[in-house]
Formats: structure tokens, sequence, C-alpha cells
């Protein structure tokens, strides 16, 4: 058996798990309420309500929309709430917040279809490397499905892993 080389990567009983199959698909699109305000300052109600029953809402159709006013202006909460109930009918998803955070929580909604069993007592490698920019929520999140079941979790590519967690 001289000279064959075995490759135990391949024959180990590792689960691969690569966060960029989870990431986040779709255009965002940013609702600034900063358009509906009056000199762009202040929120009068009758004026608002009429400008979002005016508002074409098909630009935002099965799109992705996080709602926030650019403007320097201290706003009600039910102007978001009231925003919501004309974007919700139309759009895949929307939020409160920034772009950036729009993709976070997406991607954890992504995560949060992963059935945890199906890594029961089992060995699993996140994979660390990609061609995707994923953040460290992500990775956290996919710590917390794993550790209550998997038997071990480790970071990296399966011939190259930092160990995570051991189950005892």
């Amino acid at each position: 058996m001289e000279g064959i080389i075995i490759n135990k990567v391949t024959q180990s009983a590792l689960e691969t798990i690569d966060l960029e199959q989870f990431y986040p698909e779709g255009e965002i699109i940013v609702f600034d309420l900063k358009d509906f305000l009056f000199m762009e300052l202040i929120l009068k109600e009758k004026e608002y309500r009429e400008k979002l029953k005016n508002t074409d809402w098909k630009i935002y159709e099965n799109k992705n929309v996080c709602i926030t006013c650019s403007a320097d202006a201290i706003l009600p909460l039910w102007a978001y709430m009231l925003a919501v109930t004309y974007l919700q009918p139309v759009v895949k998803d929307v939020i409160v917040g920034d772009e950036k955070f729009m993709h976070e929580v997406l991607f954890l909604k992504n995560l949060s279809k992963i059935n945890p069993k199906d890594y029961e007592g089992k060995r699993v490698v996140v994979k660390g490397c990609g061609d995707k920019p994923i953040s460290a929520v992500a990775y956290a999140e996919i710590t917390k499905i794993l550790r209550p079941v998997a038997k071990s979790i480790m970071y990296g590519e399966p011939c190259s892993t930092v160990p995570i967690y051991k189950q005892r």
C-alpha cells in the first residue's frame, strides 16, 4: 500500500454548510419618509395620508423595502405603521431601517428555515470563505441553530478547520 494517498477529508463524516446558500436574494429599495414631510421637516397627518394614498406602489412590487427617514425630523411611530399598511400588500418584505439592516433581517429569515434535526449528532463545518460577504451576525446565528444538536461545529474548510464547539 505504499504510494497510495488516502484523502481522509472525503472519507470523514463532515457536513458542510455554505452560508452563501442562504444569502438574501432580491432588490432592496429604500422608502424615504422625508419625501412625505412638509418642508422635509414636519409630518402633517392629513397631507401624509393623502400622499400615501396617491403613491404609485407598483415600483415596490415584489421588492424588499426598508422604510427610513433621511431628514432630521421627529416622526410619530404611527407614521411607520401607516406606511407598512400600504407597502405590505405589494412587497416581498418590509422593515424599518436601512439597507444593511434589511440585508441582515433577510439573512436571518433564510437561516431560520434550517431544520436543526438535520444536523443532530453530526460534525458540521461552517464554510469560511466564499465570493459573497457574510457578516458575523450570520455566523453567530448558524452557531445558535447548530449548538444544541450538532456533535461538533467547526469553521473553515474541511481540510483546515477551527474548532468552535464540541459536545461533551
